[in-house]
C-alpha cells in the first residue's frame, strides 16, 4: 500500500522547504523530496542557494572584502596591520561550515514541523502521485491531494565552452577554488558573473569578463549601471562588453579563450574560465509522459499567476517557472502555494520584489527603472543623492553610489527605487515596503530617518524628485 499525504513537495532549496514548512503549519501531512548531493558525496537540503549560490557567496565576498579593506582602506581610519595574508584553505573552511550550519538547520526545521524529509528524487506521475527513488531502498509510490513542484535551476552550459569543472567552471565549482587563479576569465556580466569576479579579484587574480550585451547590467537603471561601470574598472575588473564568446579550448596550461567584439576575433589566455551566462529551469527525469504539466519554450513549468499548472491540485514554484530567479521570489511563491492550498486567501505582488547585486558598492533595486517608464509613456519625475553628502557613508569611508527614486508627476506614487552604495541590500526593504503600501514621494520624505543614518540617502532622494533636498544642492 502506497503512503499517503496531503502535500507533497519535490524540491527542498528556499521555495520547497518554505512551502512545506507552511502548509505543515496548516496542520497537512506533508512530505519532502530532495536529492542534492554536494561535492563531497554527502546530501543535503537548501538546494542551490544554501550549497552552491546565495550563501556560500556572501560568505566569500564577506571574506574577500574584509582582506580588500584591510590592505587598502585601514590606513585611513590610522589603524596599521602590518603584512595583510590571506589563507584560502581557512577562507573556504569558513564558508563550508556556514552551509553545513544552515542546511543542517534546514533538515531541523522539516523535522520540527513533522515533515516527512525523502532523500531521493521525485518524478510526478498521473493523477498526483509521485514516484519516490530513495538513494538506497527500493522505488514507492506516494499518494498526494496536492503536489508542489519546486525544482529549481541549474547553470546553463555552452556547447563552445563544456564545463570539465577544472579549467572551464560553472558557478558552484568557481566558489570552491582552493587557490587564487592568476588569471581568470568569466563569461557573463550579470549578478553572478560580477559577485564571482568580485571576490577574485579582491584576492589578487587578474579578472577578465566577457560580456555578450552592449550594455553592462542591462536590467538595472542607466544612471546605476554607469556609476558601478565606473566602480568595478577602478577595482581592477577588465569588462569587455559586446564581445560574443566563440568557443574555449582547455589545457594543461590553462584555457585560450576565443571571443569577438566590434574590433574583430580576439583571443585571451586564462588560468581557469568560469562560465555564468545564467541558468535554465531544472526538470530532468521531473515529469512522467502523462502527467499532464506543460513546459514553455524555454522549459519553464506553465503557471498561472497563483503558481497552479494545468493539472488540478499541482503547483509549480521558485526557479522553474516564470518570473526572476530568486530565492526570495520563490520562498513567497511557496507561502502563496501552500496558503491556497490551505482554502486561504493569498497572492504575490510581482511588480514588488527586490533585486541585489552583492558586490562592493552593493548595487539593489525595487520597481521600474528610469527607462522603463519612460517607455511606458507616463509622467514622472526623480530625485537623487549621492552617499558622498553622507555623514554615515563619509563616516564608513564607503561614499561610492547614490539612491535614485522614480516617482509618476500625477498622483506622487513612487514607481521605483534604485541603489548602489554601502549595504544597498537592506536599504532596499524600505523601498520595498513603500512601494507595496502603494506609498507616494511625499510619504517618505515626511518618515522621519536616524541621524547620522545610511537610510537618510532615500529620505533625501524622495526630497531631491520635489527639489526639496536639505543636505544636497537640488
Amino acid at each position: 500500500m502506497s503512503r499517503k499525504f496531503d502535500v507533497v513537495v519535490i524540491g527542498a532549496g528556499p521555495a520547497g522547504y518554505v512551502s512545506a514548512i507552511r502548509a505543515a503549519q496548516h496542520g497537512k501531512h506533508v512530505a519532502c523530496i530532495d536529492e542534492w548531493q554536494n561535492k563531497d558525496g554527502k546530501y543535503a537540503f537548501g538546494g542551490t542557494c544554501l550549497n552552491a549560490g546565495c550563501i556560500p557567496s556572501k560568505a566569500l565576498l564577506e571574506s574577500s572584502e574584509l582582506y580588500h579593506r584591510a590592505q587598502h582602506e585601514f590606513k585611513k581610519h590610522g589603524i596599521t596591520t602590518g603584512d595583510v595574508g590571506i589563507d584560502i584553505a581557512a577562507m573556504q573552511k569558513r564558508r563550508a561550515s556556514i552551509v553545513r550550519q544552515l542546511t543542517g538547520g534546514i533538515a531541523g526545521l522539516l523535522k520540527a514541523n513533522k515533515i516527512e524529509a525523502l532523500v531521493g528524487h521525485g518524478k510526478l506521475l498521473a493523477g498526483r502521485k509521485v514516484e519516490f527513488t530513495p538513494v538506497d531502498g527500493d522505488v514507492e509510490v506516494l499518494e498526494a491531494q496536492h503536489v508542489i513542484l519546486a525544482t529549481g535551476s541549474t547553470p546553463i552550459e555552452l556547447p563552445m565552452a563544456k564545463f570539465d569543472q577544472e579549467k572551464i567552471v560553472d558557478s558552484w565549482s568557481a566558489l570552491e577554488f582552493d587557490a587564487v587563479p592568476g588569471r581568470l576569465g568569466i563569461v557573463g556580466a550579470g549578478v553572478i558573473g560580477l559577485e564571482l569576479g568580485s571576490v577574485w579579484a579582491r584576492l589578487g587574480a587578474e579578472v577578465t569578463v566577457i560580456e555578450a550585451m552592449g550594455d553592462l547590467l542591462f536590467m538595472a537603471d542607466r544612471d546605476i549601471a554607469k556609476v558601478a561601470g565606473k566602480d568595478f574598472k577602478s577595482q581592477g575588473l577588465d569588462i569587455k562588453l559586446g564581445a560574443r564568446l566563440v568557443g574555449a579550448t582547455a589545457s594543461a596550461d590553462g584555457v585560450t579563450v576565443n571571443y569577438e567584439d566590434q574590433h574583430g576575433p580576439q583571443t585571451l589566455a586564462v588560468d581557469k574560465l568560469v562560465v555564468a551566462v545564467g541558468r535554465r529551469p531544472f526538470t530532468d527525469g521531473l515529469l512522467a509522459d502523462d502527467a499532464g504539466i506543460q513546459l514553455d519554450d524555454r522549459g519553464f513549468i506553465e503557471v498561472d499567476e497563483e503558481c497552479r499548472t494545468r493539472v488540478k491540485g499541482v503547483y509549480a514554484i521558485g526557479d522553474c517557472v516564470r518570473g526572476p530567479m530568486l530565492a526570495h521570489k520563490g520562498s513567497e511563491e511557496g507561502v502563496m502555494a501552500a496558503d491556497l492550498i490551505a482554502g486561504e486567501v493569498a497572492e504575490l505582488n510581482y511588480d514588488v520584489i527586490p533585486s541585489v547585486i552583492y558586490t562592493a558598492p552593493e548595487i539593489a533595486w525595487v520597481g521600474q527603472t528610469e527607462e522603463q517608464v519612460k517607455a511606458s509613456g507616463r509622467e514622472y519625475k526623480t530625485g537623487s543623492f549621492p552617499f558622498a553628502a553622507s555623514g554615515r557613508a563619509k563616516a564608513m569611508e564607503q561614499t561610492s553610489g547614490m539612491v535614485k527614486i522614480i516617482s509618476a508627476t500625477d498622483d506622487d506614487e513612487i514607481l521605483g527605487i534604485h541603489i548602489i552604495g554601502p549595504m544597498a541590500g537592506e536599504l532596499i526593504a524600505e523601498a520595498v515596503l513603500a512601494m507595496e503600501f502603494s506609498a507616494s514621494t511625499e510619504d517618505l520624505q515626511r518618515t522621519i530617518h536616524a541621524h547620522p543614518s545610511l537610510a537618510e540617502a532615500v529620505h533625501e532622494a524622495a526630497l531631491a524628485a520635489d527639489k526639496r533636498a536639505l543636505n544636497y544642492p537640488n
